[in-house]
């Protein structure tokens, strides 16, 4: 039942639904445009408001399913596991050719059920980071690390190694923002230049 539902959680998360609303409502793959990440943020950027909130309410949903599977069946077993697994779906979906999201969505939604002290912690940092720089990169990169320091200094976790490895993991699928960082050309929220992105629907779904 262990590896059956994880499996299940990774198949949840590998929904792809920024792909899924440009697609069916735009007649766009988001993939193309803006930041070209399948996530939230870059749905807002080129999608619209309504079309971001949509994606972002699935993609926290598919973590907090997934983590919500073993309490459900009554399985004895960890949920950080599960939602972990349809964070990996989300980064890396079947049902994309596994290009995928960038994990602060989901990854929320799987801390929802699985941990909630680690969700305030993790969050808290993000907005806060983001607030500071203004840079949304910085923000998600900063949630690996938070829940890293938090779990070293904690006496009621031991994930340090999952957390690490999800820290490695948020390097590597930010790393085009890091390198844009470097070069002087990553975008921050607030520059004006990003509703350029914009792109009206093709139907009358999700006008912003």
């Amino acid at each position: 039942m262990f590896w059956l539902l994880l499996a299940v959680s990774y198949l949840i998360g590998s929904v792809p639904t920024a792909l899924i609303v440009g697609k069916l409502f735009f007649g766009v793959d988001i993939r193309e445009l803006g930041s070209k990440n399948p996530g939230a943020t870059n749905t807002l950027r080129v999608l619209g408001k309504k079309s971001a909130v949509f994606v972002l309410l699935i993609d926290l949903g598919k973590g907090a399913l997934a983590a919500y599977l073993p309490l459900f069946f009554h399985l004895s077993a960890e949920p950080l596991y599960f939602g972990l697994a349809a964070v990996i779906g989300h980064c890396f979906p079947i049902f994309a050719g596994f290009r995928g999201g960038k994990a602060i969505a989901t990854t929320a939604g799987a801390l929802m059920i699985a941990d909630l002290p680690l969700l305030l912690i993790a969050y808290v940092t993000f907005f806060f980071v983001i607030l500071l720089t203004k840079y949304v990169f910085l923000g998600s990169i900063s949630v690996g690390i938070s829940l890293l320091a938090y779990d070293l200094y904690s006496v009621r976790l031991d994930f340090e190694l999952i957390f690490l490895l999800f820290f490695i993991l948020l390097i590597y699928l930010h790393r085009s923002n890091i390198r844009n960082f470097i070069l002087g050309i990553e975008p921050k929220i607030n520059d004006k230049s990003l509703k350029n992105d914009r792109i009206p629907p093709k139907g009358g779904g999700f006008k912003t």
